[in-house]
């Protein structure tokens, strides 16, 4: 049976963490080292890749995980295309729980009952 990489922890060097338990265990050692933790910073490319704020643009430039990410195209930003103000006056709003805008007191298939909450008395 092989044994698993260990990675060495940022936060304390003396920790030696297992690669499938390390981004937990990142999580609770910046807890416990505020201090240090303000003083570093996660690369955009890995979280796991935590380094002295000072030098996080260089690690970034030579991160081994930046063309993985770029050729994915995770690093460009979102884009989004929202409807111009004159459709948005154009078009009717409907709700996506009713069957059609002119039925309403009809029970449909995305209809469901309506849930009350009563209070338990035990008898």
């Amino acid at each position: 049976m092989e044994s698993e990489a260990l990675e060495i922890c940022p936060y304390n060097p003396r920790h030696r963490i297992p690669l499938s338990r390390f981004q937990y265990h990142l999580a609770s050692c910046r807890r416990k080292n505020p201090k240090k933790a303000k003083q570093t910073a996660s690369c955009k490319y890995n979280a796991c890749h935590v380094v002295p704020i000072r030098k996080l643009e260089e690690h970034e430039a030579a991160c081994v995980d930046r063309s993985t990410a770029e050729e994915e195209g995770s690093v460009s930003p979102l884009k989004v295309s929202l409807p111009s103000p004159e459709q948005n006056r154009n078009t009717p709003l409907v709700s996506p729980w009713l069957p059609s805008a002119e039925v309403w007191n009809v029970d449909g298939p995305n209809c469901h009952p309506m849930f009350i909450l009563t209070t338990f008395a035990p008898q």
